[in-house]
C-alpha cells in the first residue's frame, strides 16, 4: 500500500475508517510512483464501491474482508489489473495497492478482466511497506526510464 500524503500519519484503522462509502478502482500496469500523482498511463478495469464500515472482521487467515456494495462488478474496458486506487466518498485519493494475479496486496478470481465480464477480488490485504510483494528487489530498487528513484522522506 502506497499512502497518500494526507493520510501518511494515519494508523491502519483510520484508513479503513476513511474508506467508507468510497471506492476502490483497479487499473491495467503502471501504477503511479505515489498515491498523490495522477493516474496517466493505466486504463481503468473496475470500479467497487465500498460500504460502510468498508471492511468487515478481518478473516482467520489475517486477510481483510472488504464490505463492497456489490462483491463483482461488471468491467469496463479489456486488461491485466496491476494497481487498485482507493478513494473516500469525495474523491479524494487514500491510497494504491498492488493488485492482480500472484501474490498482490488485491488478488481477484480471475488473471484478467473482459469487457462485461464480472471482477471479484478474491483476497484483500494491507502491505504497509507499499513495494511489490514477488519482485521487491526489482520494484523498490530500479527507477522507470527517464525517472530517479524516489527519495524516502
Amino acid at each position: 500500500m502506497i499512502v497518500a500524503s494526507d493520510f501518511a500519519k494515519c494508523s491502519l484503522d483510520e484508513i479503513k475508517e476513511a474508506l467508507a462509502g468510497g471506492t476502490l478502482t483497479v487499473y491495467s500496469v503502471a501504477r503511479p510512483l505515489s498515491a498523490d500523482a495522477a493516474v496517466d498511463r493505466s486504463g481503468k478495469l473496475a470500479a467497487f464501491t465500498f460500504g460502510t464500515p468498508a471492511f468487515n472482521t478481518p478473516s482467520e487467515d489475517g486477510s481483510e474482508v472488504p464490505n463492497f456494495v456489490v462483491a463483482a462488478v461488471p468491467a469496463v474496458d479489456v486488461g491485466t489489473p496491476g494497481f487498485a486506487r482507493a478513494c473516500k466518498a469525495d474523491g479524494t485519493v487514500v491510497a494504491d495497492f498492488s493488485a492482480g494475479p500472484g501474490d498482490r496486496e488485491i488478488k481477484f478470481t480471475e488473471v484478467s478482466c473482459s469487457n462485461g465480464a464480472p471482477v471479484k477480488v478474491a483476497s484483500f490485504k494491507f502491505n504497509a511497506e507499499g513495494g511489490w510483494p514477488e519482485r521487491e528487489d526489482y520494484y523498490d530498487s530500479h527507477p522507470r526510464p527517464g525517472f530517479e528513484l524516489p527519495k524516502v522522506r
